[in-house]
């Protein structure tokens, strides 16, 4: 009896991290938005993007928009005018950037 419950607990594991790895792949691929700088205000901590389709947001339509940035040393890696790839969620108070990076 005991084996059998270590066996179904064991496979319910497995099941569970399969589905959570498969969800996590799903979710980085087209997570990347791009987008050229268009204000940074350091002082507030956030940064001004014109952007495309934003599809892991739930945008269609491209845009610009103020984001507010998840950590402020994110705002020293790009400067106005650059194009830039960057990631971001949705919360209680509006959008975050969470990851930024110069377009190849």
């Amino acid at each position: 009896m005991n084996r059998m419950i270590r066996i179904a607990g064991a496979t319910t594991l497995a099941l569970a991290l399969s589905f959570g790895w498969a969800w996590s792949a799903a979710f980085a691929q087209g997570a990347d938005i791009n987008g050229e700088v268009k204000k940074i205000d350091e002082g507030a901590g956030r940064i001004t993007l014109k952007h495309g389709p934003a599809k892991s947001l739930g945008m269609d339509e491209p845009m610009t928009m103020v984001y507010r940035v998840k950590d402020s040393a994110l705002l020293k890696q790009v400067k106005v005018g650059d194009k830039v790839k960057f990631e971001a969620q949705e919360g209680d108070g509006g959008y975050t950037v969470t990851a930024i990076q110069k377009a190849k």
